[in-house]
């Protein structure tokens, strides 16, 4: 399925090998952005100069082959790639797994924050409930999930581009709380009825896990279908990710939108459970 996308021109997004990159180069923006993740793809910034030229030394036949995009507007090609995996690791917005060791403990924690609202303050230490929110500390939750990451590609220029999506309220956050401390997150960028998990990150041990299962629950109630986990691996799968193939995961995103508003209310994290 050969497809022009304003901005890059004319994509073979059905035969394209799913495990390199669809094309290099081109704008970070905001429309830009946005218009990728609407037809599969996203972005993979290179973090250095060094990256890049790793890129054109990989992928440098396949562009000259014609196999892989190369698109103007950009100084270096290769600072900038767009991917697309085949097969897809996907997630139905309700089905997002918890451990049972997980929801063990998230329950007591629930119980001993009762108990805490009539003890002494204390006495108290170590029983704050896991809250979250959405949408109420993204710029946090972007630096949290850029820190110490390796290979960097959440770069200064596309964080400032994820701010902008999200003050226009497509790019979102769920953020994990234990008491006032941040402790979990993620987020990534809503194309209704699909939302790419970009990122997450942990301070506590299964934060992260909370933070993509609250985020599926407050998608799923605005409407929308499916959550996209972008990379396959073991840690997705053990949320509940199933492969699927770029063909169907196209149509997806060609579905009819949701109500695209996301719940944004403070909830407590045992209600998941």
């Amino acid at each position: 399925m050969t497809v022009t996308v304003t901005g890059f021109g004319a994509l073979d997004l059905q035969s394209t090998d799913g495990e390199r990159p669809v094309a290099f180069g081109g704008v970070l923006g905001p429309e830009q952005l946005l218009t990728a993740y609407r037809y599969g793809l996203f972005p993979l910034p290179a973090a250095d100069e060094y990256a890049s030229a790793y890129n054109e030394a990989v992928y440098g036949e396949a562009v000259e082959a014609g196999e892989v995009v190369l698109l103007p507007g950009a100084g270096d090609p290769y600072a900038l790639a767009w991917w697309s995996p085949d097969p897809r690791p996907v997630l139905r917005p309700g089905e997002v797994r918890l451990p049972r060791r997980l929801a063990r403990r998230l329950r007591g924690r629930s119980r001993a924050a009762d108990v805490a609202d009539v003890a002494d303050a204390a006495g108290a230490a170590g029983a704050a409930e896991w809250f979250t929110t959405a949408d109420a500390a993204f710029g946090e939750v972007l630096t949290a999930c850029a820190e110490g990451r390796q290979p960097a590609w959440l770069t200064e220029e596309l964080r400032a581009v994820l701010m902008e999506l999200n003050a226009r309220g497509a790019a979102h956050s769920v953020e994990v709380w234990e008491g006032e401390e941040l402790v979990g997150g993620v987020f990534g960028v809503a194309v209704w009825p699909v939302l790419s998990l970009d990122s997450m990150f942990h301070r506590r041990p299964d934060a992260a896990r909370v933070a993509v299962a609250d985020l599926g629950a407050r998608f799923g109630a605005a409407g929308g279908r499916l959550l996209d986990a972008q990379w396959d691996g073991p840690y997705v799968r053990s949320l509940g990710a199933v492969s699927m193939e770029r063909s169907r995961y196209l149509a997806e995103l060609a579905g009819a939108p949701g109500a695209g508003i996301l719940p944004t209310d403070r909830l407590p994290v045992a209600r998941l459970v």
